[in-house]
């Protein structure tokens, strides 16, 4: 179960919504990141590791996934989004490695929803910073949450504090605390 002795969250962590269905799914622990444009630093830092699971849906694109992830996105316009949002999970986020070999990051091909292209273009994209390989630890509430879209969640970032806390009262692991050491495990060894 999650550790805390919190009882609610505000800090949410913003990723594309077809990665959160696939994290609440069980289908990957793995998000890959360089950080949003508008990162303070101009690159990706880990400032929780606790965090509610944000769907993004404007920069979504389905050329840039596998395929049986990219027939889950609808496109949208760009400044898109939806005025109700669906929180319906949060993370511990319990590793996290730099990786800027290329072939490291072939091999973790297996444990992600992109496709080659995806890596490529993060890998080239302000090359001299390592991607950053986070493996989260996934928890859903036992009944989903609509928040209202508020502006101080809009722009491309990482990290954004939602205006209300939500409960983190009786959250559901999505995977067995076995079967999440093992993948761990497995990715651990890969990038090692």
């Amino acid at each position: 179960m999650l550790s805390t002795t919190e009882s609610t969250l505000t800090h949410a962590l913003k990723e594309w919504a077809v990665a959160v269905q696939a994290l609440e799914a069980g289908q990957t622990i793995m998000l890959l990141r360089k950080g949003g444009i508008k990162e303070e630093n101009k690159s990706f830092s880990l400032p929780y590791r606790r965090v509610w699971l944000y769907p993004t849906y404007e920069h979504q694109k389905p050329h840039l996934l596998k395929t049986q992830y990219a027939s889950q996105v609808t496109p949208v316009e760009s400044g898109w989004h939806p005025t109700e949002i669906r929180i319906g999970s949060c993370a511990e986020i319990t590793d996290v490695f730099s990786v800027s070999n290329p072939e490291i990051v072939t091999q973790l091909e297996p444990y992600h929803i992109w496709n080659e292209q995806m890596i490529s273009d993060r890998l080239k994209w302000k090359p001299r910073q390592p991607l950053s390989v986070l493996l989260l630890r996934v928890y859903c509430l036992p009944e989903s949450q609509l928040i209202s879209y508020h502006q101080a969640y809009s722009g491309c970032k990482s990290w954004i504090d939602l205006v209300k806390p939500l409960s983190l009262e009786n959250l559901i692991p999505v995977l067995d605390q076995d079967v999440y050491n093992q993948q761990v495990k497995e990715i651990s060894e890969i990038i090692a």
